[in-house]
This record gives C-alpha cells, structure tokens and sequence, in this order.
C-alpha cells in the first residue's frame, strides 16, 4: 500500500521524518524498515528523512514488505469472513477455537485457518492480531494485512476511537437496568490464568444495560472503558451475577457448554479510506436457542 501527502503552505513540517510520524503516524519501528528497504520516497524519489520538505513536495512511502509466516501451520480451518479489503480481514469466530496458536492449540486455531487463507490467495503477511477474544468468547475478530494497518487500529483501541460491543447472557435478575462496574482487577495469586477483583489491581471499567430479562436470567449489552483480561467475566462473576456457562468464573449450565458471551459489533476508521466501519456478527445459535426457548 502506498501514503502519500503534498505539503500545504499551512503545515509546519521541517523534514520527511517530521511528515512521518505526524501526518502518516508511523511508528520508529516501522520507519525503520522504511528506511532498510529503500521505502520511503521524496517527490517520487528515494529518499532519506531527514532531507528538509517545503510547501509542493510530495512526500509518500511504499509499505509492502513480504514476511515470513512459516511459524505458523497453515490449516483448512472453515472462516466466517464479515469483512475482507486490501487491509484487513474481518471474521465471525465460533466459540471452542481459539485465536492464536499454543501449546495446546498448535495447528487448530484461528490464525492457523487465516494462514491458509493467505497461502491460498498468495499473500506472504504476518498474522497480525488487532483484537483478542477468550477461546470460548465467539464473536468479531480482526486481521490486518500490514504493519501499518495494524499499528492505527491498536492505536484507535487505546484512545477508545474503536469501539467494541458484546451480547451475554448473566444468571439471574440485576438490580440496576444500567451500571457502570468499576471494580479494579488483578491476576489471582497462583494462577498463571484466572483473574479477580482486587484492591491493588488495575482500573477496569465495564458499562452494561439491560435488554431482556427471562427465566431468572438476563441479557445485557455490554461496553468497556478498558481492556483487562477477562474483565466483563469477572465484573459480573463479582456482583453475584456471572456469564451462564462460565465454569471459570461460574459454574457449568445445561443450557450452553461454554461462557454465553459475544463480541457482536465493532466500530471504528477505516485507517485508509477514512470511512467508518461498523461491523456486526449476528449472534450464535447456542445463545439464540437460550433467548428463543
């Protein structure tokens, strides 16, 4: 993919390096390579960045850079793609997959599927993780295809410009329609996985409302002022009200064999056209059986 900017009589940029990080936002590491690969381009000539700009140069940079993936097994694992461009590849994970490759999953998760997905289409890329989801958390998830891409997406995370919204279904009726759950969270001592609330932990913020009360159980909509490990599981496990199914945080439920928790809708800027983008991932039958029945 390429950037490009022509300096305007009102910009303030000194040099190439002062356009690269201010107007295209790239990171040190990725000028880095930039710069390795003879990349980065004045007036459409290479060029280096400290090389001083003025108002009708064209500064612009080439990122494309093929990159070793084999660390990774390819996998014919079926995806449900709900957005594919250049840039980025959107998916509707299923619960009972999980989204990286481990120990335990080395050949079977979902980036071992996005691998042969590129092989297939003859993309030599990373497998560039924007977000995360517990394994058994379905819902949306996002590849970029570049460094670039990925970078002003993580970005978006933390200033909160992306926003992400999930569907679940807790045990029993909650007092409040709509709160807001601050309790701070720490990892729990001696375990390398489970979380808790805690004193000394860190900020966590999980704003819920009330769609549907059924059956002494609740569905709530759920957004998060920030990103800890398993926080709405354990917010929500915390005031007596945990995900039906949650057998970390919960207990096993006849009614789903994993937590009832989906990432349903994600919205942010498109990083290259600017536009925005609001995704949705309808939900899973295992969960609409529950509202339905």
């Amino acid at each position: 993919m390429n950037l490009s900017y022509q300096i305007d009589k009102d910009d303030y940029y000194d040099n190439v390096l002062h356009v690269l990080k201010e107007q295209f936002l790239l990171s040190d590491r990725l000028i880095t390579k930039l710069k390795k690969a003879n990349q980065i381009y004045l007036n459409n000539l290479p060029t280096y960045t400290k090389k001083s700009v003025t108002v009708g140069d064209t500064v612009s940079v080439l990122i494309d850079f093929e990159e070793d993936n084999s660390n990774i097994v390819a996998s014919n694992i079926p995806l449900n793609i709900i957005y594919e461009d250049d840039y980025l590849l959107v998916i509707n994970k299923s619960a009972n997959i999980a989204v990286h490759p481990s120990i335990l999953h080395f050949d079977n998760s979902l980036s071992n599927g996005v691998k042969f997905y590129f092989d297939k289409l003859g993309l030599k890329k990373k497998i560039r993780i924007v977000n995360r989801l517990d394994r058994n958390t379905s819902g949306i998830i996002v590849f970029a295809k570049n460094e670039y891409i990925q970078e002003c997406l993580i970005k978006q995370m933390k200033t909160k410009e992306l926003k992400k919204e999930y569907l679940a279904i807790v045990e029993g009726i909650l007092e409040s329609k709509s709160d807001t759950l601050t309790f701070p969270i720490a990892r729990k001592e001696g375990s390398i996985i489970e979380r808790t609330v805690s004193s000394d932990g860190d900020s966590a913020i999980t704003h819920y409302d009330i769609v549907k009360e059924f059956n002494n159980l609740s569905l709530v909509h759920i957004t998060l002022g920030t990103g800890r490990t398993h926080q709405i599981r354990v917010h929500f496990s915390y005031i007596g009200h945990p995900i039906l199914g949650d057998t970390l945080y919960g207990r096993p439920s006849e009614l789903i064999n994993r937590q009832a928790l989906h990432s349903y809708k994600l919205t942010f800027t498109h990083p290259v056209t600017k536009k925005v983008l609001s995704l949705e991932a309808p939900l899973p039958n295992d969960i609409k059986n529950i509202l339905n029945n």
